[in-house]
């Protein structure tokens, strides 16, 4: 059965409702990140104690990547994004009652999985809804929408945090999940699941295609992408206070220019990656090494100039979403051939979470008790050893996958 689109008319109402849908999954996921600094200080509860919500919740949600995944190949992907959005907003509203850290790392943690019946799904969708070509146009456009729910929640939440606050936020993002359920509901597809042959599985090795030494180390240099982009993202607004001696609602404002970076860096990856580069490996190699000179200058510019240092962590996360969208939104693509693209998808976005919890944690503890020029200087080597992976797989890439 194809069920592939061919009218403009019909993929330009597919980019709009999965630009959507990623941005809610984005403002119900990352807004308690964005506020923590605010909950830290009205709870008194200490930065490592909440970080453990944060980084519960994006261990769970690495785990249900790959649930989701393999889930995705089998079972309708609309209802799994239906699923994960009804349990995203239950947790959302429950988070602000929680009286301890404990029962918030509990409450985040089921968060956390819901949210990875989002991604998974999508790409199934994507891959069988469109053509190769379209495919990497519209994932372009859909990767948008994580920038515009980080850019929503850094502009909404001072909003909100000044006129009723920090648990005005949580109830506000669980409305917004409400509201594309209605839509999801509405206006996305359904397709057939993908029946696995005799053919097909004997093709696919069993998926022993996924875990090549070359993946392997691909998937390494994802995880390290995800400490970058998620652990800066988390922590640049507390870092900005810390060392700025900012407010925390300034300090969250200035979050907004991270995810407009992120935009831009997608925008220009994609056009060298489809233009220049006909290797997505090759080209989040040279991506990467941007995000490690970003990094540096981050290093030396650091309590110098609070615009400096906004301006090279917008940049430093903005080309860690153009590493996470060739190596994590592309590489699947090539698995279609094989019949797993979900659980390819799954696998893969589940190492950038390694990475986002391994940091968010670990930026937390290391700027406590070390401070911010040497959790810095951490961010240095991440970005170094990334590039050098990168460097290292492209050629094993060419040879075996494209």
């Amino acid at each position: 059965m194809n069920c592939q689109l061919t009218e403009k008319k019909d993929i330009r109402r597919l980019v709009i409702l999965f630009t959507l849908t990623y941005m809610v999954s984005y403002i119900t996921r990352i807004n308690f990140g964005a506020i923590v600094s605010e909950i830290e200080k009205s709870t008194g509860i200490l930065r490592s104690a909440l970080s453990m919500a944060l980084t519960g919740s994006f261990i769970t949600y690495g785990t249900g990547q790959i649930v989701s995944g393999i889930l995705g190949d089998r079972v309708s992907p609309k209802k799994l994004v239906s699923i994960g959005l009804i349990i995203t907003c239950a947790m959302n509203v429950l988070i602000p009652l929680c009286p301890s850290p404990y029962l918030m790392l509990i409450v985040w943690c089921i968060n956390g999985f819901a949210q990875s019946f989002m991604w998974p799904p999508i790409v199934r969708l994507m891959t069988a809804l469109l053509s190769a070509e379209d495919y990497k146009e519209v994932t372009t456009k859909v990767l948008y929408g994580s920038s515009l729910g980080t850019i929503a929640v850094y502009l909404i939440s001072p909003l909100l945090i000044s006129l009723a606050g920090w648990k005005a936020v949580f109830f506000f993002s669980a409305a917004s999940a409400v509201i594309m359920l209605i839509f999801w509901h509405r206006y996305s597809y359904e397709i057939p699941c993908e029946r696995t042959s005799a053919k097909k599985t004997e093709k696919s090795g069993n998926n022993k295609m996924l875990f090549t030494p070359v993946m392997l180390c691909i998937m390494a240099a994802i995880i390290l992408q995800g400490m970058l982009r998620d652990g800066v993202t988390t922590w640049m607004p507390t870092y900005i206070s810390d060392v700025y001696d900012l407010s925390n609602i300034i300090s969250i404002l200035t979050g907004v220019i991270l995810p407009v970076f992120s935009i831009l860096c997608i925008k220009i990856t994609s056009k060298l990656y489809m233009k220049h580069f006909t290797n997505p490996v090759w080209c989040g190699c040279v991506v990467f090494g941007v995000g490690a000179v970003s990094a540096i200058g981050i290093y030396f510019l650091s309590g110098r100039l609070v615009a400096f240092s906004v301006l090279f962590s917008a940049l430093l996360t903005g080309c860690m979403h153009g590493v996470n969208y060739l190596l994590v939104c592309m590489i699947p693509a090539y698995f279609k051939k094989y019949g797993n693209v979900s659980t390819a998808s799954g696998v893969i976005n589940s190492c950038t979470y390694i990475g986002s919890a391994i940091s968010t944690y670990g930026i937390a503890l290391i700027s406590e008790r070390l401070g911010w020029s040497f959790t810095i200087l951490t961010w240095i080597v991440i970005g170094v050893l990334g590039t050098a992976l990168c460097l290292f797989s492209f050629k094993g890439w060419e040879k075996k996958y494209q």
